[in-house]
């Protein structure tokens, strides 16, 4: 499946027409190999990396995203700050940093992985599978969020406290937010807050 026509992760082979790669993992976790993006996320979707990040301002409220209703996977979800699939050959934090400035226009000013083993298999109402091993990363930024629509339709920023109690949100939040959000809690990560 690895392509070698492939520079910082995206598949030049097509010509005019960009394609994003995955790297796929075996159960150990270890990689065995890449694939396109958008031939990953299916019903029996591959064991892959990813990573989620929970950036916070100043005043220590989180940025909360929704997704946009064209992504394939979770469309119009809201969920945590930004996700993302390191490219092949990328680390991960340089690739939630890469993410956060295409999809946030956010430069990262402090970056920490709080749950690097983190791991979940969920299933849409469409049917479509997410399967990955996903690192989860706390970030700080400063400045205005200025997200590209073809990602993020809405944003918002809560205060931990309203994320941690999720049922008293206007809104249900992503599968794998609901299951960061009780670890991420229980460590206690009083510095980003």
């Amino acid at each position: 499946m690895t392509n070698p026509s492939v520079r910082n992760g995206k598949d030049t082979a097509e010509g005019d027409h960009v394609q994003e790669l995955v790297v796929l993992l075996g159960e150990d976790g270890h990689p065995i190999g890449t694939a396109p993006k958008e031939q990953v996320h299916h019903t029996n979707t591959p064991l892959h990396l990813a990573f989620s990040c929970y950036l916070f301002d100043d005043a220590g409220a989180v940025l909360l995203t929704r997704r946009a209703l064209h992504k394939k996977t979770f469309p119009g979800v809201w969920t945590n700050s930004c996700c993302g699939h390191p490219a092949p050959g990328e680390g991960t934090e340089a690739a939630v940093r890469r993410r956060v400035r295409e999809e946030l226009r956010l430069d990262i000013d402090e970056l920490s992985c709080v749950l690097p083993d983190f791991r979940y298999r969920a299933t849409a109402a469409d049917g479509v599978v997410e399967n990955e091993i996903c690192p989860v990363y706390f970030g700080r930024v400063a400045g205005p969020v200025r997200p590209d629509p073809a990602e993020v339709m809405e944003h918002v920023w809560v205060q931990w406290d309203e994320l941690r109690a999720a049922a008293r949100l206007p809104w249900a939040i992503s599968p794998w937010a609901a299951a960061q959000i009780p670890l991420l809690d229980s460590l206690h990560l009083v510095a980003f807050r």
